[in-house]
């Protein structure tokens, strides 16, 4: 395939194309989150290299458990708080494989937000809360109760 057009640059096998500040009209590869690198050497075991993400899901997997098992405060209070230590990890850590979804950025903020809401949300959980917040019931009397 020969190029006649003067602005070209080489492709990964060295073949010129056309360089155009255009996005392509399909995609055709993508490239890995900042900090999506392995997290160990090559010659480990793959549960090794995914340590991070395997153990964050493995908490949130025990916090399911017990929320399963009627434990519901605690259980939803240590899924929320494997999704902040995600968000740490993620900022502390150059390479936490899989764990990195996104820029970095975007995957501190979305794990952050949604951990704290989670553990927020489980310290105001019914009956004998741990947290309340005093215009909440103000709030939700004028919006949800008709009386």
């Amino acid at each position: 395939m020969e190029v006649t057009d003067p602005v070209s640059a080489p492709d990964a096998d060295g073949n010129p194309r056309r360089t155009t500040r255009r996005f392509p009209l399909f995609t055709r590869d993508t490239a890995r989150p900042e900090g999506g690198g392995r997290t160990a050497p090559r010659d480990a075991p793959a549960p090794a290299r995914q340590w991070p993400i395997l153990a964050i899901l493995g908490t949130v997997g025990l916090g399911l458990l017990l929320t399963a098992f009627d434990v519901f405060r605690y259980g939803t209070l240590l899924i929320g708080a494997a999704l902040l230590a995600g968000a740490v990890l993620r900022w502390v850590m150059p390479d936490v494989g899989m764990l990195a979804v996104r820029s970095r950025f975007t995957d501190i903020v979305t794990y952050g937000i949604l951990g704290l809401a989670i553990v927020l949300l489980a310290m105001m959980a019914q009956p004998k809360p741990w947290l309340t917040i005093p215009y909440l019931k103000d709030t939700l009397h004028y919006t949800v109760n008709s009386n």
